[in-house]
């Protein structure tokens, strides 16, 4: 060690490391690691889920008086309930992903969007045909269809006020309302594409009941998790 010529050390030389942006922290929280294993199965298995619904639309495609049947007059009604009604199945499950929102609340932002104009062309067609066609089938069949479209339109319109509110607490609760009023459209239709659940009677007579069985009953569960956390 050099000491001064007074016998007194030095004053260390202090140096002033310029600051940059740190860039990797972004990169770093979207790094996959065992936490991210169950959600993105998760994810996995509704894309598939969703997949399998609607590749049994597939012969709508065609756009035939034969294909569609009563939706005919109301073909791309029809074909934009159904895509609009995938798209958000497989975008609501992304915005439940803590790390997103961490990352990035402009892509959080970007994809709520995508999944809120999914939603609202899907569930005004929805209305569209619950209004028409649905009555061909019978006024039970119909007025479930409505109701249903209803409470998914409102549910998610709540959410985005929530969220334009800043009210996020609030606005997680009723996104997830809405997505569980959304996946109603796989619980009930593989519902009803099962063979007991067609042993039970015939489509006109039964899938009411399994469309209020879709959301209704989850929505249920829902709120009392809900309540018991608040009381907790």
């Amino acid at each position: 060690m050099i000491e001064h010529p007074t016998g007194q050390r030095p004053a260390e030389k202090i140096t002033h490391q310029p600051k940059t942006k740190n860039n990797t922290s972004k990169s770093a929280v979207l790094k996959p690691d065992r936490a991210d294993i169950i959600p993105f199965l998760l994810w996995a298995t509704i894309v598939f889920l969703t997949w399998l619904f609607m590749h049994g639309a597939d012969h709508f495609l065609e756009l035939t008086p034969e294909a569609l049947g009563k939706y005919f007059s109301l073909r791309w009604v029809l074909i934009a309930h159904i895509t609009g009604g995938g798209g958000a199945l497989v975008l609501g499950l992304v915005q439940f992903w803590p790390k997103l929102r961490n990352y990035s609340w402009k892509v959080h932002r970007v994809i709520g969007i995508l999944y809120l104009l999914a939603i609202l062309l899907s569930s005004t067609c929805a209305m569209i045909l619950a209004f028409t066609t649905a009555y061909e089938v019978n006024w039970a069949y119909a007025f479930s269809v409505q109701v249903w479209a209803g409470v998914w339109i409102s549910a998610t319109a709540i959410a985005y006020y929530t969220a334009i509110k800043k009210k996020f607490k609030l606005h997680r609760e009723w996104m997830t309302r809405s997505y569980i009023v959304t996946l109603a459209f796989i619980i009930s239709g593989l519902s009803l594409k099962t063979p007991f659940v067609q042993g039970l009677g015939s489509f006109e007579d039964i899938s009411p009941s399994f469309f209020w069985l879709g959301w209704a009953v989850p929505l249920y569960v829902y709120e009392i998790i809900l309540s018991s956390k608040r009381k907790a």
